[in-house]
């Protein structure tokens, strides 16, 4: 599978832009704020429906407009896949497959598989659960479509509870029955929820250790397990049990949407115990082991986006990556850099057809 050709309209900091890419190597060069990570992102955009960087759909509208076009066209077991997405101010986004309008955007969620490695992956180590977990279902959507839609449901009926707790607060009144009928739906679905994600991380832990002894090196002892409230006891005993807890929070404070992925070094927290150096290597080797993970699984390679890589990383680490291209798992990648001649140095060693873009 390959991105063909790729148009914008008011995406971020274009006004028109027009490419033909490489089915294999694609680069984009030119000074820092020319748009490379936009165009980057507008990739993004048309396989998951939203951008990386920005997911709200006004901030990617050019300044002064009030609309934006991202149109792909892809090939994919020999077919032209055409994909559109656009957004105007005051409506709904809108996503289309070869003309055709998606209902729901989770249909179109796994149909185009991508891996992004970005700078703001730091972000992973850095911030909350939340972000490890989007990491987590980001993972096994792109495979497994029964999963993204029990997620979705799940977080449905977690609004609701969470409002029903709001409204016994607000009235004064409280009503076991109806929030009995919560618990049960947030129990089976997220069981099931929790079932996914557990295959999902002993299948996952082999292959990220591999990509990371390859990057580092080093016999360094790394891990990452899945933390979860789930695995004291049923979803359903839980929510039971912590029912006042809930009324005076006015908010669901056990299930699955708690959950999150403990990154350890030598069996202490990476982010706190790990150098800069280490971290890079934990962040890349999550990925890389993403991109290994979701192409066993999808029967299609999925298109590599490398953001500005050669100036946040060292040379081994962007070695390991770029070596990438040389073996039968690569598909098409897309690299951002400031250096021109850089880049084409390095994607020259690679031996494989090639286009740079200077922005």
């Amino acid at each position: 599978m390959f991105l063909r050709h790729l148009s914008l309209v008011n995406y971020k900091n274009f006004d028109s832009k027009s490419l033909d890419f490489d089915p294999v190597i694609n680069c984009l060069v030119g000074d820092n704020g020319v748009g490379k990570t936009n165009i980057l992102d507008a990739i993004y955009h048309l396989c998951f429906g939203k951008s990386y960087f920005n997911p709200v759909s006004t901030h990617n509208i050019k300044h002064d407009t009030d609309f934006f076009v991202v149109e792909g066209e892809f090939e994919k077991e020999g077919r032209t896949e055409k994909i559109l997405c656009s957004f105007k101010k005051g409506t709904k986004k809108v996503i289309k497959r070869n003309g055709k309008t998606y209902e729901k955007f989770s249909e179109h969620i796994g149909f185009l598989p991508l891996v992004i490695i970005s700078p703001s992956d730091r972000d992973l180590i850095l911030e909350g659960s939340d972000t490890r977990r989007k990491f987590m279902d980001g993972v096994i959507s792109q495979s497994d479509k029964a999963y993204l839609q029990t997620l979705i449901k799940y977080n449905k009926v977690l609004v609701q509870r969470n409002s029903l707790l709001k409204y016994f607060v607000a009235n004064h009144t409280f009503d076991p029955n109806t929030l009995a009928i919560y618990n049960e739906q947030l129990h089976q679905l997220g069981t099931e929820i929790h079932k996914k994600r557990t295959a999902f991380i002993s299948s996952f832990i082999s292959i990220f250790q591999e990509q990371y002894a390859h990057i580092s090196d080093k016999n360094e002892e790394i891990m990452l397990a899945y933390d979860s409230q789930l695995s004291e006891g049923s979803l359903l005993k839980l929510l039971e049990s912590n029912i006042d807890k809930d009324r005076a929070l006015q908010y669901t404070s056990v299930g699955i949407h708690k959950d999150d992925l403990n990154f350890t070094i030598a069996g202490h927290p990476i982010k706190k115990f790990g150098s800069q150096g280490q971290q890079k290597s934990f962040l890349i080797a999550l990925k890389l082991a993403q991109f290994h993970f979701i192409k066993e699984l999808a029967s299609t390679t999925p298109i590599l986006l490398l953001d500005d890589i050669f100036d946040k990383l060292d040379e081994s680490r962007v070695s390991h990556i770029v070596g990438l291209v040389k073996n039968e798992n690569f598909g098409q990648i897309f690299i951002s850099d400031t250096h021109a001649e850089r880049t084409e140095n390095v994607v020259k060693t690679i031996h494989q057809s090639y286009k740079i873009f200077t922005l």
